[in-house]
């Protein structure tokens, strides 16, 4: 029987604005982008079995520096700011945009960013256009859709065949994609185990 992944210890390392004032090392980094609110906190903290690890908010653009997480002594998890935001300022915005640029361009140690999609509404031309930038950039990259209990299961699989057929027009085979839900712990098995895979394979 397969043995289902377990995150057995979590540390907060603390929150950085730049990427070359973060701490570096060889273990290997994954870090997870969406717009605001998509539920990147809510999903660190279902990876890693914590219900406080990242901090979590209602309210879009909370997390608004790089947060980095080591999980079991082995890797890294780094919380990115939000792109999108509705209530920054412009100059606000810029900043966020040139501190995920660098981060990703510049990191070393990043082995695969993971870029959530809000499944409940119909794909975002943002999140599209980050997708595209992100390839186009050959940052090894996976896409996680967030919040699936908040649909039936048609409405899923619509929600998801639209996003698919959207990235389609661009792409000629999709990035890995996952299906999760926070609430409910959808995903967490899959997503670790491509986590533990990718790592070991790098």
């Amino acid at each position: 029987m397969k043995q289902t992944p377990e995150v057995k210890r979590a540390d907060f390392l603390g929150s950085w604005e730049r990427q070359d004032q973060m701490p570096h090392t060889e273990l290997p980094e994954f870090a997870f982008i969406g717009r605001s609110n998509v539920g990147k906190s809510s999903l660190i903290n279902m990876l890693c079995g914590r219900k406080s690890l990242a901090h979590t908010s209602s309210t879009p653009g909370k997390t608004q520096t790089l947060n980095l997480f080591k999980i079991d002594n082995k890797l890294q998890f780094c919380d990115l700011p939000g792109y999108g935001y509705a209530k920054v300022s412009k100059k606000q915005r810029a900043v966020f945009s040139k501190m995920i640029s660098h981060y990703l361009q510049a990191r070393p140690n990043l082995m695969c960013l993971f870029v959530l999609i809000d499944l409940r509404i119909e794909p975002q031309e943002i999140d599209i256009e980050f997708i595209n930038s992100t390839g186009e950039a050959g940052i090894p990259m996976a896409l996680i859709g967030t919040k699936s209990d908040k649909l039936n299961s048609t409405e899923l699989q619509k929600n998801i065949e639209a996003i698919e057929q959207k990235l389609y027009e661009y792409w000629e085979e999709l990035p890995p994609f996952f299906v999760s839900s926070s609430e409910k712990g959808i995903g967490k098995s899959e997503i670790l185990d491509f986590i533990n895979k990718y790592s070991k394979n790098k």
